[in-house]
């Protein structure tokens, strides 16, 4: 990693925070929303019958975020889907500091626009208390992914974590970082 923090994280002190500040007529820098975690999830249900889709979906996703990923294990058993409590079934990692901003500015920058037929983020993903989960239906978005080395196409979800407590609160600040969310009217 660089010295320097990153630039999205510059950005959110020097123009974000005093924006959301102005917009949300807030008191104080505390009571502003802050970006907390991103986190990326795979679940992957054919992974029951051979563990070496998980091993290749752990390395997918620490090629992706640039930090470690790590395998999900089942909570219990599921005799419907072959499935035995401690299997792995997924995989995980949460971002947070310099690797999530950084994250997020590749995310926003370069891949999402690689998606096909980009036509922004339906904003329908917010929780009501300020985290927004979306849907990526490939992992070939990623330029970190080589095409050529892809058994198969998989998705996988990103979620944000903020410290916003509304819907309005995470999404203005998502907007701030230039996050590009699909037109005003499906909100």
């Amino acid at each position: 990693m660089s010295t320097n923090s990153p630039r999205l994280k510059a950005k959110y002190r020097e123009e974000i925070l005093p924006n959301l500040m102005k917009e949300f007529k807030y008191s104080s820098t505390m009571q502003v929303p802050r970006l907390q975690k991103i986190c990326l999830n795979q679940g992957l249900g054919e992974a029951v019958g051979d563990k070496k889709i998980v091993d290749q979906a752990v390395e997918e996703m620490t090629l992706i975020s640039g930090q470690r990923a790590v395998p999900t294990i089942s909570k219990k058993d599921v005799s419907n889907f072959k499935l035995r409590k401690g299997m792995p079934i997924g995989a995980r990692v949460t971002l947070r500091g310099d690797m999530m901003y950084e994250f997020l500015d590749r995310l926003i920058a370069v891949s999402l626009p690689r998606t096909r037929d980009f036509r922004g983020v339906p904003a329908k993903g917010f929780d009501g208390r300020g985290n927004f989960t979306m849907g990526v239906k490939e992992q070939i978005i990623f330029p970190e992914i080589d095409i050529d080395k892809v058994s198969k196409i998989r998705g996988m979800d990103i979620t944000f974590v903020t410290s916003g407590r509304t819907n309005e609160e995470a999404k203005a600040l998502l907007r701030e970082f230039g996050f590009p969310f699909a037109d005003k009217n499906n909100d």
